[in-house]
């Protein structure tokens, strides 16, 4: 049976504000903008240009089962224990933001060595379920990103409160004044530590690979990029 964590998406902890834009994705390659899901996330570190934030009060992992791509049950935290975690919420419709996410992060995952690959999981949860069935959610990912990382999909109310548990906003897919199916989601990433495998950092949706290929070592040994 699928569970999440019933968490609320604000503690009174959290101190730094920053807004995480939505995105609303649809066809004919262009994007709209959502409203902003602007919550308070305890930052270290989130000086004007950098692409990612650092979190003093950081986010516990949602404890959530959903259906991996080879159409097998996946316990989140079970199967990512104690390894450098990155978790970012989309869908495989999209026309620019998730690709390129994925694709950046795919190139640097790409470039670390052997050893440093199998202490990192890479995972992708679909905000649009009915669409990203386990198959075409695999397909998609081996070719955005790479045979290693691990897509997700099940139930939309179950993703997206464990999105909401990190933070991360999703809403139901709807069709656009056009027909065209559009989801809108959060656009960070969020990275977990393999110490306590709680999310420490949040990645941007304008991180370059070059970043993500000076922070993936630091996050594997358990450090702040």
């Amino acid at each position: 049976m699928t569970r999440v964590r019933k968490t609320t998406l604000i503690t009174a902890a959290l101190t730094v504000t920053a807004a995480l834009t939505l995105s609303a994705c649809g066809g004919g390659g262009t994007e709209s903008r959502g409203r902003d899901n602007a919550f308070e996330v305890s930052g270290g570190d989130a000086r004007p240009g950098k692409t990612w934030t650092a979190l003093d009060t950081p986010f516990t992992k949602p404890d959530v089962v959903l259906t991996d791509t080879h159409g097998k049950q996946f316990d989140l935290r079970k199967e990512t224990q104690g390894k450098a975690t990155l978790i970012y919420f989309g869908y495989t419709h999209c026309p620019d933001v998730c690709p390129l996410v994925m694709s950046n992060i795919g190139v640097a995952y790409s470039k670390l060595p052997k050893a440093e690959r199998e202490q990192m999981r890479v995972v992708f949860i679909t905000s649009d379920p009915a669409r990203d069935t386990p198959e075409h959610l695999g397909t998609w990912l081996r070719g955005a990103a790479g045979p290693d990382f691990t897509g997700l999909s099940g139930d939309f109310n179950t993703i997206q409160a464990a999105a909401r548990s990190v933070g991360v906003s999703i809403e139901a897919p709807v069709k656009d004044k056009h027909g065209k199916i559009v989801s809108t989601h959060g656009k960070t990433v969020l990275a977990f530590s393999p110490k306590d495998d709680k999310a420490h950092v949040i990645f941007h949706e304008d991180t370059t690979f070059d970043e993500y290929v000076k922070a993936m070592p630091k996050l594997i040994k358990g450090q702040t990029p």
